[in-house]
């Protein structure tokens, strides 16, 4: 008989977040655990008290590991998967895991609990009738701005992960791209030093530059314009000004950045690059 394959979320911070479910499967039910840092996943199990073998799982050993584990599972073991702190698979690896358990016929079960995007979004004030989220924005700068202004036109509560290094630049981004678009920012979920900065994304950058040395762990929400009609497609809305009331194009782009509330120079960067990739489109 196969094995089951357990899916375990793990304390974001708060050690108390832990379910008792969790602590049963961790503790009684399964031969083996699959984790992030065998290290940090030790800490959790001595806290608990809890003795079991473990075996790393990370984005290095990925395919191999998860071929061992299946092949574990398949012969009558159960494993739990978990993350250094969350929901696995939630920008954590684990994905080949299930994929290759999932096609093996082995039980897959989740065992719902702590997510730092989830906490984040029900403390922030932002709609949560609708959420994207995007995982860890990109580490390079252009590449990040790009994935940012892919968003200019998105109707659902934005989130994302990112690192005390990183945050100031990308919240520059974020100012630039996004203008007086609500921003949340989620400090240290679930710790002591637990806070939530609430404005826009310039805004929250001028609070954190003061401090000199930005620490912790972040989860950043961005949330759709308030006086825009977000399911209006910007670019759209230029080449049909252009087409319809004849204006020219940067007449078009004036008239859309003013109606959508969207940041002028960023809206004319976004056309130039459409024009860059047609250059014929808008010859003559």
């Amino acid at each position: 008989m196969d094995g089951t394959l357990y899916i375990v979320a793990t304390p974001i911070g708060n050690l108390e977040d832990i379910t008792l479910r969790a602590l049963r499967v961790l503790r009684e039910e399964v031969a083996v655990i699959a984790c992030e840092d065998t290290r940090q996943t030790q800490k959790l199990l001595e806290h608990f008290q809890i003795r079991k073998p473990l075996v790393s799982y990370h984005e290095h050993n990925e395919a191999a590991r998860s071929s061992e584990l299946v092949e574990r599972l398949v012969n009558g073991d159960s494993v739990a998967l978990v993350s250094d702190a969350g929901t696995p698979l939630l920008s954590d690896p684990g994905y080949r895991l299930v994929s290759a358990a999932v096609d093996r016929g082995v039980k897959v079960v989740p065992l719902p609990g702590p997510s730092a995007a989830l906490a984040a979004l029900s403390a922030s004030g932002l709609p949560t009738n609708e959420f994207r989220f995007m995982g860890f924005a990109s580490q390079k700068a252009g590449a990040r701005r790009k994935q940012f202004s892919s968003l200019l036109s998105e109707q659902a509560t934005v989130i994302l992960y990112e690192s005390p290094h990183r945050i100031l630049e990308t919240l520059a981004d974020m100012a630039e791209i996004f203008g007086d678009r609500p921003v949340v920012v989620a400090r240290e979920l679930t710790k002591i030093h637990e806070e939530f900065l609430r404005g826009t994304a310039a805004e929250i950058y001028a609070q954190l530059a003061q401090r000199g040395s930005v620490k912790g762990e972040f989860t950043v929400l961005i949330g759709k314009s308030e006086t825009a009609n977000t399911s209006i497609d910007p670019l759209t809305e230029i080449e049909r000004l252009q087409r319809e009331e004849h204006l020219d194009r940067m007449a078009a782009i004036k008239a859309v950045a003013k109606a959508l509330d969207l940041p002028k120079r960023e809206l004319y960067r976004l056309a130039l690059e459409q024009d860059n990739s047609n250059p014929d489109k808008h010859r003559g």
